[in-house]
This record gives C-alpha cells, sequence and structure tokens, in this order.
C-alpha cells in the first residue's frame, strides 16, 4: 500500500500517479480493473495476526461478550498495529455461525454499536466491531474525532516522496480485510456467511472495502453511499469537508486560499484517499456487489449535506443496473428517506438487520 517502506512505496506512487488525461479516455477504469488496482494499492506486508483475548469472556442474559484484538500491520517506528474487536454471541451457541462486522462513524467507536452487535446475536448472528484507525481505543486518549482529524492532517502535510499513512478511510479498510482473514479461521465462524454494515464514516468503508471483497457476502452501508466527484463538480462538497473541518481548513491555509473551497477539496482528496474521485468512487464500485451475486442494502436521507442525494442516485442507480444485468435484483434493496438527513432511522435500523440476517444465513 501506501505504507512505510521505500520499495513498497515506489509502487504506490507509480499506482497513484493520475493517469494523463486524453479527450478519448474513460474518466474512470472498468469496475473489475478498479478492483485490481485498489486491492493492488492498499496493498502491504501481512503479518501474523497474534489475537490476544483483552479480558474474560462474560455472559449476560443469552448473549456473550468479548473483546479481543489483533495485529494488522507492522508501523514505521516497528511497532504492531492492533485493531481492538467487540464481539458478542449467543450464548453457549455450538458450531459455526454467520458473522456481521458492525462500524461506527466519525468520532465514535465500537462500543457505540454494541446495541448493533446485540441485534444480530438475538438472531443467531455473531456481531463484531473494531475501532477505526484513531478512534475508541486507539485514540491515544483523545476524545472524538480529535486523534483522527490530527493524524488526516499529518498526512496531508507529509512532503511528496515520504511515506505516509492514509487514515481517512483507507488504513481502517485495510484492517478490515485483515479482520476478514482472522475471522476465517476462528472456530465459531462460518467463513462462507460474513457481513459488513457501517454507518457514516463506517458506510464508507464498508462499499470500499468489501466492494472488492467478494469474502463479504453480505453489505450494509448507512447514510455512507454518495459519489465524491458529483459534489466536487457539483459544488456539494461542505458537509463531507466539515467531518474533518480542521484538515481542509490547514489545507487552504498551505495552498493560499483565503477558505476552504472545490480547489482545496481536490488537492486534499487526492493526496489522503488517492482514487476517490474517480476509480475508487461509489458509483464505479458498487456494481462489484452485483457481479459476484452478494446482497446490498442502501439507506441514505434524501437531505443528507454529508452524502448529497443527487450524487448518491447516481451510485445506487449503477448499482441497480448491475443488479438488473445480472438478474438479481432482489438481492438488492434502497431506501431513500424523504425528509430525513443524516441519520440512520429507526425504519432502517429494523430493516437492515432483518434485510442482512437474510441473506447471511
Amino acid at each position: 500500500m501506501f505504507p512505510h517502506r521505500l520499495l513498497v512505496l515506489a509502487i504506490v506512487l507509480v499506482s497513484f500517479n493520475p493517469r494523463p488525461a486524453r479527450a478519448d479516455a474513460p474518466r474512470a477504469l472498468p469496475p473489475e480493473k478498479a478492483r485490481s488496482a485498489f486491492l493492488k494499492a492498499l496493498d502491504r506486508p501481512k503479518v501474523p495476526a497474534d489475537v490476544r483475548d483483552e479480558g474474560k469472556p462474560a455472559e449476560k442474559g443469552t448473549l456473550s461478550y468479548s473483546q479481543w484484538s489483533f495485529a494488522s500491520e507492522k508501523k514505521a517506528d516497528g511497532a504492531m498495529e492492533r485493531v481492538p474487536v467487540l464481539m458478542v454471541a449467543p450464548a453457549g451457541a455450538k458450531g459455526k455461525l454467520p458473522v456481521m462486522v458492525v462500524l461506527h462513524g466519525t468520532g465514535g467507536n465500537k462500543e457505540g454499536v454494541q446495541s448493533w452487535l446485540e441485534d444480530f446475536a438475538k438472531q443467531g448472528v455473531v456481531g463484531i466491531a473494531i475501532d477505526a484507525r484513531y478512534h475508541g481505543a486507539r485514540s491515544g486518549g483523545k476524545k472524538g474525532s480529535e486523534a483522527y482529524v490530527a493524524a488526516i492532517t499529518k498526512a496531508w502535510q507529509t512532503p511528496a516522496g515520504k511515506p505516509m499513512e492514509h487514515p481517512f478511510y483507507y488504513d481502517t479498510v485495510w484492517d478490515l480485510w485483515r479482520l476478514v482473514d482472522v475471522l476465517e479461521a476462528r472456530n465459531n465462524i462460518d467463513p462462507k456467511h460474513i457481513g459488513m454494515l457501517g454507518i457514516s464514516m463506517g458506510g464508507i468503508q464498508t462499499w470500499l472495502a468489501a466492494s472488492v471483497d467478494d469474502r463479504v457476502t453480505v453489505a450494509a452501508p448507512l447514510i455512507g453511499v454518495q459519489s465524491f466527484k458529483w459534489s466536487l463538480e457539483n459544488d456539494k462538497w461542505q458537509g463531507r469537508a466539515n467531518t474533518i473541518k480542521q484538515t481542509h481548513e490547514a489545507a487552504a491555509k498551505e495552498l493560499g486560499e483565503p477558505a476552504v473551497n472545490k480547489k482545496v477539496c481536490r488537492e486534499l482528496w487526492s493526496k489522503i484517499i488517492p482514487g476517490i474521485l474517480d476509480d475508487y468512487d461509489c458509483p464505479n464500485l458498487l456494481p462489484l456487489f452485483a457481479t459476484s451475486s452478494r446482497a446490498l442494502f442502501i439507506a441514505n436521507g434524501d437531505l443528507d449535506p454529508n452524502c448529497p442525494v443527487e450524487g448518491a442516485r447516481i451510485a445506487i442507480r449503477a448499482a441497480e443496473d448491475a443488479y438488473t444485468k445480472a438478474g438479481t435484483k432482489d438481492r438488492l434493496v434502497v431506501r431513500v428517506n424523504a425528509g430525513v438527513g443524516h441519520k440512520v432511522t429507526d425504519d432502517d435500523h429494523k430493516a437492515a438487520i432483518e434485510f442482512c440476517t437474510k441473506w447471511l444465513k
């Protein structure tokens, strides 16, 4: 990936250099080629998972709670990047069960989605949550999104040609792929029935990670489906920029702009989430779910400033067209809620649980 080794970095720089613009060239790679490019771009040396229990499991009623962690990569300073995990499972369950990974939003943590894990566990599905990079137990004691925003700002300020992190979505996507590796090896998990659901930032990480990984058979990106390209080209970038406002303001200052604007967003996003404006944008990756006959649940609000509905509909249409072509429209559910902003409604929560449980079992 864009890691922390010069040899790997050289590969990454080639992968993410903008392709020369040609009048007859497509704006983005075809989805299947984008899949291969994305997997290659984020790739980095794998390390042993070194799974460790973090405290004793506890049972409450019909549910069993446990915490553990695993190593996802070796950091630049030689230390291991460890991913903390919260797991809720049906108490006393025997054999291998389906599993649902649930991802929190910006400033959240794994404990904040515990109720989702419990809802799945009550349906006989193991619920798993992790802390995203620079969140929760990975925040160094800082609150909310403070450590996350600082890390993204540092990435932006990294001089060209120097190794840099990609904490804005991509590094957590790598953690998710490694989590699937770990889940496949666990004796209580059915490796052919792995799902992923995310909210807001977690929703974006869901379609990024799961679209290119066929091991995830069910996905539910909630209030995360959008088109980064559309929002930038149509002056609707403000909501997304405000999720990491300080980073955008720092970029504006360093670029000599009086305020955050389209130019700032383009320069910043192209560096910290390279490819998100073309090859790895949501409309280009969502069709991958249909081409591999996997189930997809989408929920958005039509007043969501972070995921402008016009851009979301471009991504949704791309998914609908792909599912129609594949003859599997029953595997796609789309809910665009009228008069709803950046919020998962109670009805969406219930519908997502039912949909994911149905297609996982």
